[in-house]
């Protein structure tokens, strides 16, 4: 399960590389990935990963490239035009009118960039043929309808796609030929990146609803999950709460810090929620197995047919989230003067989004930083999270 967060999307690639490379020599053989899913940001790796399942090795080498390889400039146009544009739809302004063939529309940012690296990094190709070959069971990626604000569920699948799916009135789930329409439209940042359309609709960024994408692997049948957030649960001492506490304080009225903050909140992450629900189901199913022997489970999966759209099963889970804060590296990395922006416009907007928020909280920052040097420093990080639970990885795709 891949999450979403813009370029903090980093991070999985360098989990992706410890599956690849360290764990894969630790257990002499390649781990399974049956089904992948992901909204946002994660869709995009979620797609790369479905299209090269065929050769794990060159996966990881590919997608860390990839990643290391990014110039902010080139994801996101900063020209004086698109600054220009930006800043007449800030003021009210209406965003022009779609022209004929586009497929993109609004967006305070100009991301053809993006979508040029979406189209050119991923073989497309590759998705039907794991899919064809067994390499891969199921691909799914999260997006949000514009027209009616709910989750649409894009999926290909080497089975039928199921017919029943979630009885939530908010969700829904279409089977699909998976390209790039579909992952540019996960990966639409509300309000900053264009909404995409697909067919005669528009659709934007999977994590207003979905933002970590269990449910749709869980319904395509999984009984584990490797799931992995980009929101970092920070411990701090009570000196370091003080000082942050102070430094919201005095960055809440500037727009940059409370943009950020809307982002964080539209893509809450309700992961450990999610969990551990799914754990009390667990103990519930090794309670009734204990108490009343083998028929439990069928026998009460029976009496919630006409209730839940999916019998009860036991799930296990390995979570994998930063160790570190995400956004306060992204305001390290600004600091420290590692940027590799050419144009001197384009540097001074970086540097104010970092001024703009406070010191130790650059959510937006976070979100835009399409730096290879940036993304380095979370693959990094996304390795060493991944080796601190290696021993629960083995005993995940051991047993």
């Amino acid at each position: 399960m891949l999450s979403g967060g813009g370029s903090r999307g980093a991070y999985e690639a360098g989990i992706i590389q410890y599956l690849r490379v360290d764990l894969a020599k630790r257990l002499g053989r390649h781990v399974p990935l049956d089904i992948i899913t992901g909204t946002s940001v994660g869709a995009i790796n979620a797609a790369f990963l479905a299209a090269t399942m065929h050769d794990p090795t060159l996966q990881a080498l590919r997608i860390v490239d990839a990643w290391r390889q990014l110039r902010i400039e080139q994801m996101i146009s900063l020209r004086p035009g698109d600054l220009l544009r930006s800043g007449r739809l800030l003021l009210g302004g209406d965003p022009e009118p779609p022209q004929p063939g586009s497929f993109r529309y609004g967006g305070l940012l100009n991301t053809t960039g993006l979508e040029r690296f979406v189209v050119r990094t991923i073989p497309w190709r590759g998705i039907e043929k794991s899919l064809r070959t067994g390499a891969l069971h199921a691909l799914s990626v999260s997006t949000t309808h514009v027209g009616t604000g709910h989750t649409v569920v894009f999926l290909s699948s080497r089975d039928p796609v199921p017919v029943s799916w979630s009885r939530d009135p908010f969700v829904r789930h279409r089977a699909a030929s998976i390209g790039p329409r579909h992952v540019l439209a996960s990966a639409a940042i509300p309000i900053l990146f264009p909404a995409v359309k697909i067919g005669e609709e528009y659709f934007t960024d999977g994590g207003l609803r979905q933002n970590t994408p269990m449910s749709p692997a869980i319904r395509l049948g999984a009984d584990k999950l490797l799931v992995i957030s980009l929101r970092h649960v920070r411990e701090a001492s009570a000196v370091q709460d003080r000082e942050r506490e102070r430094e919201r304080e005095e960055a809440a009225p500037k727009p940059l810090f409370m943009i950020g903050k809307a982002l964080n909140a539209l893509m809450l992450d309700h992961t450990d929620y999610d969990i551990q629900r799914m754990e009390r189901i667990n103990a519930l199913l090794d309670a009734g197995n204990r108490a009343f022997g083998a028929p439990f489970e069928p026998t009460i999966n029976r009496e919630l047919e006409g209730i839940r759209a999916a019998p009860l099963r036991r799930i296990d889970a390995v979570h994998i989230r930063p160790s570190d804060d995400i956004g306060a590296l992204a305001a390290q990395f600004v600091a420290k003067g590692r940027m590799q922006v050419s144009g001197v416009i384009a540097r001074k907007l970086i540097q104010r989004l970092a001024d703009g928020e406070s010191a130790h909280e650059t959510d937006l920052l976070s979100y835009l930083l399409f730096d290879g040097g940036y993304a380095a420093d979370l693959i990094d990080l996304g390795r060493r999270d991944a080796a601190k639970q290696e021993e629960a990885l083995v005993k995940f795709f051991s047993e």
